[in-house]
C-alpha cells in the first residue's frame, strides 16, 4: 500500500477504491495500519494520526484525512496559494480566510452496452475552517455512471 501514491493522485480509480473500499469496510483494517481516528469537527472528514510520518508534495505529515471522493495530507506550516501554484493548481476561491484550488489529472469516458462510464482524478489543495492553520492536499477519485 503507497498510501502517498494515493494522496497524490498517482494511482488509478481501480486501486484505489479497493484500498478505500478496506479502510472503510474493514473495521480493524486502519487499525491494523498503525493509524488511530482523529475526532473532529467536520462530519465530512474522516482524520487519521499515522504511526510515522509520510512524505506528501514535498512535506512531512503524520495526519491524514479522506474526503467523500479522496485521501488528503494535512499539511502545516505550508500556505495554500504557494503550494497550489508549485503543483500547477489553479484556485476557484482565494481569500485569506478560505481557500481552494483543483487540477484535473485524468478525466476519461467508456461507453459499454448504453451505459457511459466517466472517471475522473483531480489534484486538490484547500483550507477548511475546522482545521486552523493546517492546508488539505490530496486526490479526489471519481467514477460515475450515466
Amino acid at each position: 500500500m503507497d498510501l502517498p501514491a494515493y494522496i497524490e493522485c498517482r494511482a488509478d480509480v481501480a486501486s484505489y477504491n479497493g484500498f478505500v473500499l478496506r479502510v472503510a469496510g474493514e473495521p480493524d483494517f486502519a487499525a491494523g495500519l498503525g493509524w488511530k481516528a482523529v475526532a473532529g469537527e467536520n462530519p465530512f472528514l474522516q482524520q487519521y494520526r499515522l504511526p510515522a510520518p509520510i512524505e506528501a508534495f514535498g512535506h512531512s505529515t503524520d495526519l491524514i484525512a479522506f474526503t467523500s471522493t479522496g485521501p488528503m495530507a494535512v499539511l502545516e506550516g505550508v500556505v495554500a496559494p504557494e503550494l497550489a501554484g508549485r503543483l500547477g493548481i489553479v484556485p476557484v476561491v482565494s481569500t485569506p480566510e478560505k481557500f481552494l484550488g483543483e487540477k484535473v489529472i485524468h478525466e476519461a469516458s467508456e461507453d459499454s452496452g448504453g451505459v457511459t462510464y466517466v472517471t475522473r482524478i483531480s489534484l486538490n489543495v484547500s483550507t477548511v475552517e475546522d482545521l486552523p492553520g493546517k492546508v488539505l492536499a490530496g486526490c479526489s477519485y471519481a467514477l460515475d455512471v450515466k
